[in-house]
């Protein structure tokens, strides 16, 4: 009996990926995703499970990154503050490309409640990093919003940012943070 064939999970993740931003959710099937990334159903299945369970595994590798980066921004036992600045400034260093994985990503979670459970869970942690019974809090949730309102916009295509325009933004809502959130 021949060894079974290993499966490389982020070239299958690149797959489904590439098939929510180009196709559709709709085309997020197991069969679709073997197909595309040259590989058997089974071979699919015996990787990820469910279709929900591969969708969670993308979002789980794009968070990872996302959550890497903003740690490596906001340094070792970073503050409330700190870890809002690092997101901040972490959003602002995606790129369009970026802008539409998350998007991908975003789409595919919001199919599923229990995975909008998941997404709804991390903004509010993310939210309660700024304490609204404080001015600073406020101008760091707003900071946090603007943040998330413009990613949003832009990565849906809502919006069409040159980078400068992108960038102008961030400018505009770092000003907007308290000093001891600007870094």
């Amino acid at each position: 009996m021949g060894r079974s064939p290993v499966i490389d999970r982020n070239h299958v993740l690149d797959v489904c990926e590439t098939l929510v931003r180009t196709r559709g959710i709709t085309a997020l099937t197991i069969g679709e995703v073997a197909k595309e990334a040259g590989i058997s159903k089974g071979g699919v299945q015996s990787a990820f499970g469910t279709k929900d369970q591969l969708v969670q595994a993308m979002f789980d590798r794009w968070n990872a990154e996302f959550e890497a980066e903003v740690a490596a921004l906001a340094g070792p036992q970073a503050s409330r503050a700190a870890l809002l600045r690092a997101h901040i400034q972490a959003t602002h260093h995606t790129d369009s490309s970026e802008g539409d994985r998350a998007a991908a990503m975003l789409t595919a979670l919001l199919q599923v409640s229990w995975q909008r459970q998941a997404m709804q869970r991390w903004y509010r942690e993310r939210l309660d990093l700024a304490d609204p019974a404080t001015e600073e809090g406020r101008r760091a949730r707003l900071a946090f919003l603007a943040t998330e309102g413009t990613f949003l916009l832009r990565s849906f295509g809502f919006v069409e940012m040159t980078d400068a325009e992108w960038d102008s933004v961030f400018t505009d809502i770092v000003a907007q943070l308290p000093p001891g959130h600007r870094g």
